[in-house]
């Protein structure tokens, strides 16, 4: 593995640490068609912790008529350690899914919503006012239980159907999530098509909502080739959590626009680059994404990765 680096320049105006959020086995994996052996899927996970990834969503308690690949969720679990420095929060669609994600052991959840009405339709099979009649149960129960509630808000960009998304819309629904008493909302530009101006006056308007950047966390795709850019638009309003996928793993099964997450080496380079902290070790995370390349059977799409094995 070549050994060049990035020179660090520390830009006072940023961040000075931020949490990745690192979602590669559930967001990177669901859309797998092939079915990854649950073994393995355990070992990803542990490898990720080992290169110091501070939280690792690990599956999703979905039926798996919906998402087959993560059919093995209770299995999965079953072969963490739970209760350890590391969270390994859980995707819970409803309250019967955090009936069993609770019975795993697990103390980490996270629901999904919509800031569209088509999304809704198409993944909640709900509307835009009704998951949140949905999702209310299922926050609150988790947080009497002494489980962390995450809410993530799908569509926050653009939405294949309907198009632009106004961002009074989006605050609307993001602001009604935590109502409920998520404890972080994670804004996502599902199909990739947000631009750094556009993340400057998204997290602009959530402000002046009074909802602070200490709140949000960003989960940026790279359809377009802009997640880096929108990230450090983040980044200079202040937002010090990012979701990343090892290897830029991902896509969405109800969105076929929706292509790779943001490649969690893409940002740990550029994080470097910028002298912010993260406690990620890279040479053991793209030694990781290798790894699970090599059983997915196709190379990383990370650019980070790429450069790094063949030495460019």
């Amino acid at each position: 593995m070549s050994r060049l680096l990035p020179m660090r320049v520390r830009d006072a105006s940023l961040p000075e640490r931020v949490t990745i959020y690192e979602v590669g086995p559930r967001d990177g994996l669901q859309n797998e068609g092939a079915l990854v052996p649950t073994p393995v899927k355990a070992e990803f996970v542990e490898r990720l912790v080992a290169a110091g990834l501070p939280i690792v969503e690990v599956t999703s308690f979905v039926h798996p008529r919906w998402v087959p690949q993560l059919a093995d969720a209770a299995d999965l679990v079953g072969l963490l350690e739970l209760g350890g420095p590391v969270p390994f929060p859980v995707l819970v669609p409803n309250e019967r899914g955090l009936e069993r994600a609770l019975a795993a052991g697990c103390r980490h959840v996270a629901v999904f919503a919509s800031a569209t009405e088509a999304f809704a339709r198409l993944n909640l099979n709900s509307t835009l006012d009704a998951q949140y009649a949905m999702f209310a149960p299922v926050v609150t129960r988790a947080r009497d239980a002494g489980a962390d509630a995450r809410a993530y808000l799908s569509m926050c960009f653009g939405d294949p159907t309907e198009g632009p998304v106004p961002i009074a819309q989006v605050v609307a629904a993001g602001t009604r999530l935590l109502d409920l008493g998520a404890s972080q909302l994670s804004l996502g530009d599902t199909i990739g098509v947000g631009t750094a101006a556009h993340v400057t006056a998204l997290l602009d308007a959530f402000g002046t909502a009074g909802v602070g950047v200490d709140r949000i966390a960003m989960h940026f795709h790279d359809t377009y080739g802009q997640a880096l850019a929108n990230t450090l638009a983040a980044l200079r309003a202040g937002v010090t959590t990012f979701d990343a996928s090892a290897g830029g793993l991902g896509g969405c099964p109800y969105a076929k626009s929706a292509t790779g997450n943001l490649a969690t080496e893409d940002l740990v380079w550029m994080l470097d680059g910028l002298g912010i902290e993260h406690g990620v070790d890279l040479d053991a995370l793209v030694r990781t994404s290798t790894w699970m390349a090599a059983h997915l059977g196709r190379p990383s799409p990370s650019a980070v990765v790429r450069a790094l094995t063949t030495g460019t």
